[in-house]
Order: C-alpha cells, then structure tokens, then sequence
C-alpha cells in the first residue's frame, strides 16, 4: 500500500542526500568524506501561525536541496525508504548551483 505523508503546520519532510561509496571507475570512497549534511524536500506543511491568526508559509518548497544540521529531526520510514521530519526553523539554508 503507497502512502503519502503531509507534514502538518511548518514541518518540512527531507529525504537525506547519502554520497556515493565509490567512483565511477570503481574507486571505493573512505567512509568519512567532508561531505555537506544536504537532503532534497519531498513534502512541507502549510506553515505556522502567528498571534493574529495569520499563516505564515514555509519558505522552502519541494524539490529544493537544503542544508541541515548534523543532529536533530525526527526519523520516519515509508515502505523502504527513510525520511526526516525537521520543523522549519531547524532548517540550515538551500544550496543552489
């Protein structure tokens, strides 16, 4: 069965970004590489409320590639594939190229 999550309020869903472990040409990586914590967003909600009752919406969109912090966020698995839930504030920045 397929399941779609929608995050609720100013939470943004984040699919982690993992670096290859090799080369195109077969070259194994060393586990530690100074890779970027990056992810691509798959889902955000509908953002925050303010004191007035005002939404605020949420800045990233989906598809953008964000940088997030080392720690944090909540783990979620959908079928196979693991995904986290970060609320908007503990987002980094977005990296473009």
């Amino acid at each position: 069965m397929a399941r779609r999550l929608i995050p609720s309020l100013n939470r943004v869903l984040v699919e982690k970004i993992v670096p290859p472990s090799k080369t195109s040409s077969g070259i194994l990586l060393p586990e530690k590489t100074n890779q970027l914590n990056s992810g691509k967003v798959i889902a955000v909600g509908a953002g925050a409320r303010d004191r007035d009752g005002k939404l605020i919406p949420v800045t990233v969109k989906e598809g953008d590639i964000v940088l997030l912090p080392e720690y944090g966020g909540t783990e979620v698995k959908l079928g196979d594939k693991e995904f986290h839930l970060y609320p908007e504030d503990d987002i980094l920045g977005t990296l473009h190229d």
